[in-house]
């Protein structure tokens, strides 16, 4: 495994990670921001298992990643093809795998008790889980970003493919925003990532 990857995840997460990675068929790739998805897993034509990493994580939310990926591939291994993506199989997996690295050793422990309750049921992304997903994000980087939270009611934000919406009433777990082009309705995680815009400037969709 390559040194740059090590850089990417807490140091005391090195070794237990280099021997999860020590198979001659799985390769892992740093990849540039991917707003789709942080990570992941592709069984490759030619017998060989890769797995991508978006580059911008934090540490800790590159160590999840990591391990959600290995544990696809452990899965896919161990169990076949024919397995859901992320069922009982993975689920298992994953949880086997991430054990090791629940101490506060490896992570903080303000994020210990939320990510010992997200293992006993993991999902297929950790940003479904909104108390974990913000707790992490509050190691990320400075950046001009608002959660959907955050914005007040009423007021426009963008995503980063420039689509511009206008912030409704909260449903639940979700809040509505409504697409200023469109006039349709959609449901956002409250700690989805956006851009809040200037309502004193005119809103082009």
């Amino acid at each position: 495994m390559q040194n740059t990857l090590l850089a990417y995840i807490p140091h005391t997460a090195i070794s237990r990670v280099t021997e999860l990675l020590q198979h001659d068929n799985l390769v892992v790739k740093i990849k540039d921001e991917r707003k789709s998805r942080h990570g992941d897993y592709r069984a490759l034509p030619n017998g060989k298992h890769q797995i991508t990493i978006n580059s911008n994580l934090n540490p800790y939310r590159f160590l999840i990643t990591l391990i959600h990926e290995i544990a696809h591939f452990e899965a896919y291994k161990n169990k076949g093809c024919r397995i859901k993506p992320h069922g009982m199989e993975w689920k298992l997996t994953f949880q086997h795998l991430m054990l090791p690295f629940l101490n506060p050793e490896v992570f903080p422990s303000d994020l210990l008790p939320l990510l010992a309750k997200h293992f006993k049921n993991p999902k297929a992304s950790s940003d479904t889980d909104v108390k974990l997903a913000l707790a992490l994000k509050q190691y990320d980087q400075p950046n001009d970003k608002t959660y959907i939270f955050e914005v007040p009611l009423g007021s426009h934000f963008k995503l980063y493919n420039g689509r511009v919406f206008k912030k409704g009433t909260k449903r639940r777990t979700r809040y509505e925003g409504v697409e200023v082009a469109s006039g349709r309705l959609y449901l956002f995680n409250p700690n989805a990532e956006v851009t809040l815009i200037n309502t004193d400037l005119p809103v082009v969709g």
